[in-house]
């Protein structure tokens, strides 16, 4: 029950904030606004959820998952309301970027912290169940988002997510429990930790990782588009790139216990990297739903697979603010890239060099942590 709790949780909240490209085209025509503007939206949605994500890690080890599942429910559907009544771009900064970004953030740390702290066997397997409702999540919910979209416009598709997940978030907080203490606590100190070269190249990785994960959230349906793909189809492809992140946490997550957490990490660090090659093909849906797939097992494990890395080097007490330290650094790429890209395309009409900015980042991430060994994190904290 814990884990599949969670795993709606996630499946409602992600899969709502991971449709903003299927929005993308809309608002922006009907506001009036260019790609960087529009992609702020999300930028700052980003930047809001990581960045809260260190606030809900250190109030989930104070006071457990369901005060921030009820925030969440409470941020998002007042959220989606209001960015369905927006008349002007910098309101959906607010109402959007703001808004949701605190949903998404009272969610992913918590929920992993809490379900890691009820499992010691398969520890690594009910993480990627968790965080499959995240991949879940967009597989079905984006598609449908498209058909709302198309059937009833992108306001009403909103007014009808903010009451609809708000009032499933609630009933998600309410079977949300705390996991127990364990019985026998370490002496890991947050500040220890922080201080580690394992744990520092795990939040550089984290940072730039998350350029190369999220391009294709807001960028890939319009890319598609200029490729002459229908928008339901190009919408579709945020859906299998979900679709695909199921894999990733499921398949990378459960085979970890097997073939080591630390080693597929690496492996899914490369595959966000390595997947952007098949944006400088010839123009074909088909290359792109490769991509998807590439990148969403990339993406999928990486999710699953970062928070197994940190407690099998550090231990799970105190998982939670660990873990908001870790994403909290993708803040500020989150602030910047999704704006610099659309920039890029608007200044030279081309989505090559937002490619190769995702490309950069992926393999860039992958070089930072292939030294990373399972030893590395405890001789440091031995020794302070």
């Amino acid at each position: 029950m814990v884990a599949a709790t969670a795993f709606f949780t996630c499946f409602i909240v992600y899969g709502v904030q991971y449709s903003f490209g299927a929005f993308f085209d809309s608002i922006a025509r009907d506001l009036g606004a260019g790609r960087a503007d529009t992609a702020g939206i999300f930028s700052v949605n980003m930047f809001v959820s990581n960045l809260f994500g260190v606030l809900a890690g250190y109030l989930t080890d104070r006071f457990g998952p369901r005060p921030m599942v009820v925030l969440a429910s409470l941020t998002m559907g007042a959220g989606l309301i209001i960015t369905s009544r927006i008349d002007r771009l910098w309101m959906g900064y607010l109402s959007y970027g703001i808004a949701m970004g605190i949903a998404s953030g009272c969610v992913f740390i918590p929920m992993v912290a809490a379900v890691s702290g009820w499992f010691e066997r398969r520890r690594n397997a009910a993480i990627g169940l968790t965080v499959s409702g995240i991949g879940c999540g967009t597989l079905f919910v984006v598609p449908l988002i498209g058909v709302l979209i198309h059937r009833y416009g992108w306001r009403t598709s909103y007014l009808m997510l903010g009451v609809i997940g708000a009032a499933l978030l609630l009933i998600c907080a309410i079977l949300t429990e705390r996991p127990p203490l364990p019985a026998v606590r370490t002496q890991t100190r947050l500040g220890d930790v922080a201080r580690t070269a394992p744990f520092i190249m795990l939040c550089l990785a984290g940072t730039l990782s998350n350029v190369g994960i999220f391009i294709p959230f807001v960028y890939l349906p319009d890319f598609a588009q200029t490729r002459h793909i229908n928008p339901i189809a190009a919408a579709s492809l945020l859906g299998i790139i979900g679709g695909a992140s199921v894999i990733g946490r499921l398949g990378l997550g459960g085979a970890s216990d097997r073939l080591g957490v630390i080693w597929l990490y690496k492996l899914a660090l490369w595959m966000i990297g390595a997947s952007y090659v098949l944006w400088f093909t010839p123009p074909s849906y088909a290359a792109l739903v490769v991509f998807a797939v590439i990148l969403g097992i990339g993406y999928g494990g990486s999710v699953a697979l970062c928070p197994a890395v940190v407690a099998d080097l550090f231990g799970v007490h105190g998982l939670g603010a660990m873990l908001g330290v870790i994403y909290g650094g993708s803040a500020f790429s989150s602030l910047a890239w999704p704006p610099l890209a659309g920039l890029i395309v608007d200044r030279t009409g081309s989505y090559g060099g937002v490619a190769v900015l995702g490309a950069g980042c992926g393999l860039l991430s992958w070089v930072l942590i292939y030294p990373l060994k399972h030893r590395n994190a405890i001789a440091p904290l031995s020794a302070a």
